[in-house]
């Protein structure tokens, strides 16, 4: 059976010869048939030629959803095992990940070619979110594939804040096979031990793409008094303790999350740690006020900007939280920033501390550019999968 045409505008098959998997409304000339939303298309150019082969939604400023760049392979149940067992791969054979009792992200959407599916495993369990409504219609078949691959106890579905507007999705949190466990879980990192509830809390129970920077922070962290803001369950701090900090303060606005972080520290032996449940920009504020300082200060907000009419309001936030930062810094502090918006990009940040360093008249030396841990992968044909920040600065 022939798959339903979507014909591309004149000269805008260049990014998706290139295999950019997002073809938005405005680069489609016209739709050849009748395909309903999740359907399978073909997109071709202007000139007729076949472009790749993806799954339509006409919800989605995003209508189509490009997976296969071959007219001979159908996007079939055998497809999609082989795509997730080439992300599997990666983070086994490979990154060597995964191991019982560990933590990592398995399919990481367009970094693994399944453009909207994350898959996370948590030990014995796997967290599972769709951010595209074709994938999110073959669920039932993604997750038989899972479970063939991996042998799961249990698997878990989390939703994203805001995809339903966007991808016309209807979907809840909720067991997709197995049992998982409604009771925090232990994970090991690096010989820290922390608790993750697997069915709340943020992402999908732990920011597993801070993991190399949680460890490149914690070597500079030794004799310092350190302030972890935006802690959620106690990442940074924690890893900083473990490696000599002589004090840490963490602050959330999150009364679950601190709940975590004080658990996760006494589970560890790790008492020169304390927590504060308040508003992180009012809490430096009130910390700056009392003349407190600190040798390191890490920054790890939420994502500030979700639009990109929301980028000017986000620099706004981070101008305020950076200038606070470097406030409560003594000389030789560390400023550790770190920003998850994709839309915000490294060079707005650079150019951002710049300005401040010149406003406070600190001098301020980027030690190191960092990202996201390998197994958030980046996709060279989509550098939209690039999103997580880090910049470990010395603040003199």
């Amino acid at each position: 059976m022939t798959a339903p045409r979507v014909i591309l505008k004149p000269r805008r098959a260049r990014p998706f010869f290139g295999r950019h998997p997002w073809v938005y409304a405005g680069a489609i000339a016209q739709v050849e048939g009748e395909p309903a939303d999740g359907d399978v298309v073909d997109l071709h150019s202007h000139a007729g030629n076949f472009v790749g082969r993806g799954l339509w939604n006409s919800r989605s400023k995003i209508r189509v959803r490009l997976y296969g760049w071959s007219p001979d392979v159908p996007l079939d149940r055998v497809f999609f095992r082989e795509r997730l067992r080439a992300a599997i791969r990666l983070r086994t054979d490979i990154l060597g990940l995964g191991r019982p009792g560990q933590a990592c992200r398995l399919v990481f959407s367009e970094a693994d070619g399944l453009s909207g599916l994350t898959v996370d495993r948590y030990d014995r369990w796997l967290m599972v979110q769709f951010t595209a409504l074709g994938l999110a219609q073959r669920r039932d078949l993604l997750v038989e594939l899972l479970v063939e691959l991996l042998q799961p106890e249990g698997i878990y579905l989390r939703t994203e804040r805001g995809i339903g507007q966007l991808e016309g999705l209807e979907l809840q949190d909720g067991p997709l096979w197995g049992q998982v466990p409604s009771e925090p879980v232990t994970i090991d990192e690096d010989g820290l031990r922390f608790l993750v509830h697997l069915t709340e809390g943020q992402k999908t129970g732990f920011y597993l793409d801070q993991r190399d920077n949680r460890r490149a922070v914690a070597r500079l962290a030794a004799g310092r008094r350190v302030l972890d803001a935006f802690c959620y369950s106690g990442g940074f701090g924690l890893h900083a303790a473990r490696a000599g900090a002589t004090e840490v303060l963490g602050i959330d606005v999150s009364e679950p999350a601190l709940a975590l972080a004080r658990a996760n520290a006494q589970l560890n032996g790790l008492h020169q740690v304390t927590f504060l449940r308040d508003d992180v920009f009012l809490s430096l504020e009130a910390l700056q006020q009392a003349g407190r300082k600190f040798d390191m200060v890490i920054l790890d907000p939420p994502k500030f900007a979700r639009q990109q009419r929301s980028v000017e309001d986000a620099l706004r936030g981070y101008r305020r939280l950076q200038t606070l930062a470097l406030r409560l810094l003594d000389p030789d502090g560390i400023l550790v920033i770190c920003c998850c918006s994709g839309l915000i990009s490294m060079e707005m940040l650079d150019d951002l501390l710049g300005q401040l360093a010149v406003e406070e008249r600190r001098d301020v030396q980027i030690l190191e550019h960092r990202g996201q841990a390998p197994d958030h992968p980046v996709a060279a044909t989509c550098l939209e999968s690039n999103y997580l920040k880090c910049l470990i600065c010395r603040v003199r």
